[in-house]
């Protein structure tokens, strides 16, 4: 099923709104709530969330064009369609994804030198 993607309703007092950039790209996979665009206006910057998990499909405005409340600005397509339609991971892509990666020497050297400066909860991060 086809979703639109519409600009949301705009702050009161405010007649448009440019967009400014996209954070997905057609055949994309997209998870609800995940934010599919940025949108400025003279007062705020908005996002534009998806609605539901899917793939976007199309995206109908160009990053730079000025759009107003209720235009369409992308379909997403989902249920069984987006699902079937999504990329397949590999388990070897997986594992080399959660494998941690090497620390360089001069960040190893860093975390020795700087070890009793950070916090615990901090080093760990580093």
């Amino acid at each position: 099923m086809s979703t639109e993607i519409r600009v949301p309703q705009l702050p009161e007092s405010v007649a448009d709104a440019t967009l400014v950039a996209w954070h997905k790209q057609p055949g994309d996979a997209i998870r609800r709530d995940e934010n599919l665009a940025d949108l400025e206006t003279d007062k705020v910057v908005l996002e534009v969330p998806a609605p539901a998990n899917g793939i976007v499909r199309e995206l109908r405005v160009v990053s730079g064009t000025v759009v107003t409340s209720g235009q369409v600005l992308a379909v997403i397509e989902e249920g069984p369609a987006a699902a079937r339609a999504a990329p397949a991971v590999k388990p070897a892509a997986t594992a080399k994804a959660t494998a941690p990666a090497p620390v360089p020497a001069a960040a190893a050297t860093e975390q020795g030198r700087d070890a009793g400066k950070l916090a615990p909860s901090v080093r760990r991060l580093v």
